[in-house]
């Protein structure tokens, strides 16, 4: 039992807003897919897929996170008490769950066809080289946002099996709404951060940061209305929509960099922000079958 509780505070699965964050971009390039496709019964079979495999990547990727970033975690209020900076689990030990989990990833995405597969293989260099970003760039949450997003397009291409420009652009806009949201989360660690020399978008704009943020999220709105002009047609679509561009509002309006409370509650707010544009694609589908 302790070796479990370990295991789970490890990978994170006590913390479910992760693997949604990386499973809700996939979720509209299935979604927008099934809105071409028309296919049921091939869209919720991929939808579970793409489920599974967003909860092990994330959790083989947060191990990974926190074996890269022992030595950081241990200085860090936020952290200090992960596993393996608390001393809780062994590197070896971490590396076997890391590939246990990818394995099980792997029997996942073999189960699409050769371009997803090439896509999901691609994306391993994205998600095992963000932990070093943090070091080298202010901008880790924009190769998170790559990286995140990446679903996205496999998604798409997993039922469509090419890729088109209209889920690149889909993909650049889910590129910025990670941006502007994980800027927000990265404000709870600004004061560790800048004391032990981590670098972050949090940081770089820290003087002008819910400018930046708007501007994150004024970007991903206006792709994802471009999005919507070139593709989806009902007004229940627009409806939907405008509730996702108002759930990013209130983040903006309710996160302060002075209450880290405020900042993980305006970050958690995301899981309902990609529901949301889920929720629009599909009932733009609806309709269309009406």
């Amino acid at each position: 039992m302790k070796q479990l509780k370990i295991f789970i505070n490890l990978t994170r699965l006590n913390k479910p807003i992760g693997f949604m964050l990386l499973f809700w971009p996939c979720s509209w390039g299935l979604a927008y897919a099934y809105f071409v496709d028309k296919n049921l019964n091939n869209f919720l079979y991929h939808l579970l897929l793409f489920f599974i495999g967003s909860v092990l990547m994330r959790s083989a990727g947060c191990i990974f996170n926190d074996i890269v970033d022992k030595n950081f975690d241990k200085k860090v209020t936020r952290t200090k008490l992960r596993p393996i900076a608390s001393g809780k689990i062994s590197i070896k030990r971490s590396f076997f769950y890391i590939l246990g989990l990818c394995g099980l990833a792997f029997l996942i995405l073999i189960q699409f066809n050769l371009l997803t597969i090439s896509l999901g293989v691609g994306s391993m260099f994205l998600a095992f080289s963000y932990p070093f970003m943090k070091r080298i760039t202010y901008w880790p949450q924009l190769f998170l946002g790559l990286t995140f997003s990446w679903g996205l397009i496999m998604g798409w291409a997993s039922i469509m099996n090419y890729i088109s420009l209209d889920i690149i652009i889909l993909y650049i806009a889910a590129i910025f709404w990670t941006l502007g949201y994980d800027t927000i989360y990265g404000v709870q660690d600004i004061a560790d951060d800048e004391i032990i020399g981590i670098k972050s978008t949090s940081i770089k704009f820290k003087s002008n940061i819910k400018l930046f943020v708007s501007l994150c999220y004024l970007l991903s709105t206006i792709l994802i209305m471009f999005f919507l002009f070139r593709t989806m047609q009902s007004i229940y679509f627009l409806i939907i929509y405008l509730l996702f561009v108002f759930s990013l509002i209130y983040q903006i309006k309710i996160f302060d960099i002075k209450n880290s409370k405020n900042c993980l509650h305006a970050f958690k707010v995301n899981n309902l922000s990609g529901l949301i544009l889920f929720v629009a694609i599909i009932l733009e589908t609806s309709t269309q079958n009406i």
